[in-house]
């Protein structure tokens, strides 16, 4: 952005000991992976970069992320890629398009319908007339959770009570058995739905809903695809949960200077295992698929020069 590429100036003629650029980093929600690995990642950034000063923000994610970079409010943030597409293009729950680019494709959000034994909820159809929650405002999770219920034609107005509640907010109100289900959109293990499914007398179930995606992908395109939540990956989770998987990018201003955002991206790769020991997803941080795997907006010109300094080349 304008304010980081002055900062980056300023930094060459005042030298060194007077270099100082502040990066703002959206993450999410204390209870989501988002915070924690955004925490990790300004600790990275911070120690690797000279001159840079890198802090994690709590926010309501994707959505409101996207909003932050595109005012200049942050410089760097997790959004899932459903959310950043919308934002690039000025669809959904933004009035204009946003000037957002890539710097790297992280790792697949599983889509969570949580539930527990005890609520009669045993599959997605079962949630009609039942009170429960979508993520809070302004996240990408609210914005699949609405779009995964149209795939089962439940309108979120009528044919359920909808609380509008982040995951750890969520899970207390299953937990006081003040809502039947609750979804989430994030990586796995996610710690409050841990905490959920350790609680005693909670027996969690995770609702099948792989089924839904031809039909989110006629409508919004090729932003999902079918995944698995392996038995076990959450305290008493008996049997593997077919899910809709959609991938999480790192995304800047495309106004960001080009040799900064290289410096960032190079940090990212380079440090990856001090990102594994923070949360296990940064494991499916993978530089050799970044053009393979795509991102639903274009990289940021910073990263397209790093990745082919690397030997990538994006696909045609």
């Amino acid at each position: 952005m304008l304010r980081l590429a002055a900062l980056a100036a300023l930094a060459l003629v005042a030298g060194p000991a007077q270099a100082q650029t502040r990066i703002s980093i959206a993450t999410g929600g204390t209870g989501g992976v988002y915070y924690p690995l955004g925490g990790g990642l300004a600790n990275v950034l911070s120690k690797a970069l000279p001159g840079v000063e890198a802090t994690a923000e709590v926010t309501s994610a994707s959505v409101d992320n996207i909003k932050l970079v595109g005012a200049g409010k942050a410089d760097v943030a997790f959004t899932l890629g459903d959310t950043a597409a919308d934002g690039y293009n000025g669809a959904g729950k933004f009035k204009e398009k946003v000037p957002v680019r890539a710097i790297a494709v992280l790792y697949a959000n599983k889509s969570q319908w949580v539930t527990v034994e005890g609520t009669g909820v045993q599959k997605m159809q079962d949630l009609k007339g039942r009170r429960i929650a979508t993520g809070a405002p302004g996240s990408g999770t609210e914005v699949i959770a609405l779009r995964i219920l149209e795939a089962y034609v439940i309108d979120p107005e009528k044919d359920v009570t909808r609380e509008k509640l982040s995951v750890a907010e969520s899970v207390n109100a299953l937990k006081d058995r003040k809502i039947d289900a609750f979804f989430w959109s994030g990586g796995v293990p996610t710690a409050a739905v841990t905490d959920l499914a350790a609680t005693p007398g909670m027996k969690i179930r995770l609702l099948d809903h792989a089924d839904a995606i031809p039909a989110l992908v006629k409508k919004y395109g090729p932003l999902y695809v079918k995944g698995t939540i392996p038995a076990g990956a959450y305290p008493g989770q008996a049997r593997d949960a077919s899910v809709a998987d959609v991938w999480n990018l790192l995304v800047v201003n495309q106004k960001m200077d080009e040799k900064l955002v290289h410096d960032l991206v190079k940090a990212i790769f380079e440090h990856k295992a001090d990102l594994v020991a923070v949360h296990a997803e940064a494991k499916n941080l993978d530089l050799s698929r970044q053009y393979e795997v795509g991102s639903p907006v274009p990289f940021h010109p910073g990263a397209e020069r790093y990745f082919a300094e690397k030997g990538l080349k994006p696909k045609k």
